[in-house]
């Protein structure tokens, strides 16, 4: 009898061992990342039941729902959020420190790029590539992994949003030049588009709702359905899925921000957006099922940050909030500088943010001390109604703050790139301008309404589900890697879900 059970457990641990290595040779035909720009985590069940069943709700019902992924660090901004979730790190590894930064005293743009070239256009809006990324992303391991063989892809509305999640060796990027309506790429990539994006771009030109939105186009529910139309024909067009090794395609959709910022989390415009990328998922998913076949292909969607209620739709129910009116702030900072410190000009180069980027060159040139200066603008700050403190970004690891604010701002630090001092507004309130609407909201903060994002996983090797364990934006990069048995980037800071590696 001791016997038989010896051979029989020999037998089941062999089996287990088979499985095991089937498993590093098999890999999905394509995996699709989707970002949702400025999309709450409660969007999900506020919508639900409006959804159809060939979209968001086929991805929750049929996949794995993480249900309480977080932003682990601040600032939580549209260019950090992407790249956060394709390197599986965060700024103080990544670099990519907001949609736009300072780098040796200059403000740039994420992107930007002027030893490039637009494809696809006249102008100057296709001057970017990755350039500005100091880490790699999943796509670019996938393309090591390979040596090459693997397309990556990436596709959206705005160029950080195609650029920074394809990485630095992707095949392709494309984004909408909204004074052209056309899709553009650069140089960076190619020196002509090919002849799938010049039939959607022809498409776009001969659609009249398109035309009359004009370069307003991103405020509209028809972004999203354009967006929709350039994956597939990316998807089709390179031949995604169908080789002999794993492919990808990046899709972002960024109407969802650019409404969401202009008439905020409630009313008409953001539920005509959510309900209208629902049917344009749906799409997507019969493209996918097509091109790849059913269970072939693995598919993550999240966000790259959330989103605040606006302050006077919260003061309206008896709700804390306010504004901080940033413009006002600077001045008053100048202000304080002068009378404390006696300084002659200005001092602030910027606030982005909630960071104040010091003039350092100014400062010098004035012989003042910077950390007496740094000092007295997180003093002042800190001070101000709406601000709960403000910290001198070198001296963060022994501010009086809770562990938690400390954490996600190192995680979001970088020494060159992140500015002198930081402030955290108080909840619900945040920046604000004379001219905004008065619907408007924004972004940024540390908060749930802001840090927490949607994250579903779906189609291949991907079990029905979910968790509601804390999980974190940089995790998901390494979860995909270890799902593909390839190396995680190369900064890759986050750890593998594991309900999902499983």
């Amino acid at each position: 009898m001791k016997k038989k059970f010896i051979i029989f457990f020999s037998l089941c641990c062999f089996a287990i061992s088979l499985a095991a290595q089937s498993q590093f040779g098999e890999q999905p035909k394509l995996v699709v990342g989707i970002v949702v720009d400025q999309m709450r985590w409660d969007y999900l069940s506020r919508y639900y039941d409006r959804f159809s069943d060939d979209g968001f709700k086929r991805l929750i019902t049929e996949g794995y729902s993480c249900n309480n992924c977080l932003i682990n660090y601040v600032p939580t901004i549209t260019a950090i959020g992407h790249t956060s979730v394709y390197t599986g790190t965060t700024p103080a590894f990544h670099g990519i420190c907001g949609n736009s930064f300072y780098i040796d005293g200059r403000k740039t743009y994420c992107t930007s790029d002027t030893t490039v070239q637009t494809v696809g256009a006249k102008g100057q809006r296709g001057q970017h590539s990755p350039r500005n990324l100091l880490s790699t992303t999943i796509g670019d391991q996938l393309r090591l992994h390979t040596d090459f063989r693997s397309r990556v892809v990436g596709v959206s509305y705005k160029d950080r949003a195609a650029i920074l999640p394809a990485g630095h060796s992707a095949n392709a990027a494309y984004w909408l030049d909204t004074k052209n309506l056309c899709f553009v790429s650069s140089t960076y990539y190619m020196q002509e588009l090919p002849d799938y994006a010049l039939r959607v771009n022809k498409a776009i030109s001969q659609n009249k709702e398109a035309k009359q939105a004009g370069e307003r186009i991103g405020y509209t529910p028809l972004c999203g359905t354009i967006i929709t139309d350039m994956a597939i024909a990316a998807l089709k067009g390179e031949n995604l899925g169908r080789g002999e090794v794993t492919d990808m395609l990046c899709v972002s959709y960024s109407q969802t921000d650019v409404i969401g910022h202009e008439w905020g989390t409630r009313g008409s415009h953001t539920d005509e957006a959510y309900l209208s990328l629902d049917r344009d998922l749906g799409r997507l998913l019969k493209a996918l099922d097509e091109q790849v076949g059913e269970g072939n292909y693995l598919l993550f969607l999240t966000a790259d940050h959330g989103a605040a209620h606006n302050w006077k739709f919260m003061n309206e129910h008896h709700l804390p909030a306010g504004p901080l009116y940033i413009s006002s702030l600077k001045n008053s900072i100048e202000d304080e500088v002068s009378l404390r410190l006696g300084a002659t000009r200005s001092v602030v180069g910027d606030i982005m943010d909630y960071r104040v980027f010091l003039d350092h060159r100014s400062i010098a040139e004035q012989k003042l001390d910077l950390q007496q200066v740094k000092k007295v603008v997180a003093d002042f700050l800190g001070k101000q109604q709406g601000v709960v403190a403000a910290v001198d970004m070198e001296h963060v690891r022994t501010a009086a703050l809770p562990q938690l604010l400390v954490d996600r701002i190192l995680m979001g630090y970088h020494p060159r790139r992140s500015g002198d001092v930081i402030f955290i507004p108080e909840p619900q309130y945040f920046s604000w301008g004379d001219k905004l609407s008065p619907t408007h909201t924004t972004h940024g903060e540390w908060n749930p309404y802001d840090a927490h994002i949607p994250l579903l996983f779906y189609g291949w090797h991907i079990s029905r589900g979910a968790t509601s364990r804390e999980v974190y934006v940089n995790d998901i990069a390494p979860t995909v890697c270890q799902l593909l048995h390839i190396q995680q980037p190369n900064a890759c800071s986050g750890e593998a879900i594991t309900e999902i590696t499983k």
